[in-house]
């Protein structure tokens, strides 16, 4: 009876101690993001420039990823790709069917919902969130962050709502030209390459297209930037460990950004348009 309590006591410490370390760890991001969120206004109030630049900065890039536009243009390629994929795969499962005319209902409608605000959330995480965690971990392990508290700066507000504020802004027109470019790569795969009457695709595309779905659209790329910079910023102000910590803290955020674009995704999908999606399809 001893040996199984002194075998059984230790295991249950352990995970006790794991629930409790995963509670502290939840708990202090949530202490960071409403100091985050709080610092907003001061970010605005004293801290403008440092604003402008990182909008000028994470939506052009810098260096040689400003040549080829920076996150602008890699959101722009990434839903390039999968609206040609929406394409591709709309037009040959409808033709099995033998309604290969409704592929510009697919462009309207999974363009739309999922497939343009996921592509951006991922393009924005990998390329804004990963830079934003990567400069401020770099700055954590120099001290920098400690120097700038030591002269009387805000920290939270003047490195990390100053990138959150930039991100929501930059994720406008981030947006803008994902969802139009996942709309010119269906049209033009659909009619271009498949053959298809440029009329038939544009009469059922423009039936099925509800503008309310694209401003609900936008909401959702919305609150998704804000959750991927709260996430990134936390894990770049927090990282320890030298130049291999801030690698860690990196994928980390990355892995947590991802997961949480796509519950954002899915809870303001189910919030807007319901188990049944708000479509009705009669012939």
């Amino acid at each position: 009876m001893t040996a199984v309590q002194g075998d059984s006591f230790p295991r249950l410490r352990r995970r006790l101690s794991g629930w409790s370390d995963g509670l502290s760890r939840i708990g202090l991001q949530t202490k960071f993001y409403g100091y985050t969120l709080k610092g907003i206004w001061d970010a605005f109030r004293y801290y403008k420039t440092e604003i402008i630049r990182l909008i000028a900065q994470m939506g052009l890039g810098a260096g040689a990823l400003a040549v080829i536009g920076g996150t602008i243009a890699i959101v722009g390629f990434l839903t390039l790709s999968t609206g040609a994929l929406v394409a591709v795969q709309g037009y040959n499962q409808f033709a099995t069917i033998g309604v290969e005319a409704l592929t510009g209902f697919a462009s309207a409608f999974f363009n739309v919902r999922l497939i343009a605000p996921l592509t951006a959330g991922v393009g924005m995480a990998a390329t804004i969130g990963a830079g934003a965690t990567a400069q401020l971990g770099a700055m954590r392990i120099n001290e920098e962050i400690d120097a700038l508290e030591v002269i009387g700066i805000r920290t939270i507000a003047y490195l990390a709502s100053a990138r959150v504020i930039a991100g929501v802004v930059v994720v406008i027109p981030l947006y803008c030209v994902a969802v139009l470019m996942s709309f010119l790569a269906a049209r033009v795969g659909t009619t271009v390459i498949y053959g298809q009457s440029s009329g038939v695709y544009d009469h059922y595309f423009r039936t099925f297209l509800n503008p309310v779905d694209l401003i609900w659209s936008f909401l959702q790329a919305v609150a998704m930037a804000l959750a991927i910079m709260l996430v990134h910023t936390y894990y770049g102000f927090t990282a320890s460990g030298g130049p291999a910590g801030v690698g860690e803290a990196v994928g980390r955020a990355v892995r947590t950004s991802l997961i949480i674009a796509a519950l954002v995704t899915v809870m303001i999908s189910l919030a807007v348009y319901g188990q049944s999606g708000n479509f009705n399809l009669s012939g």
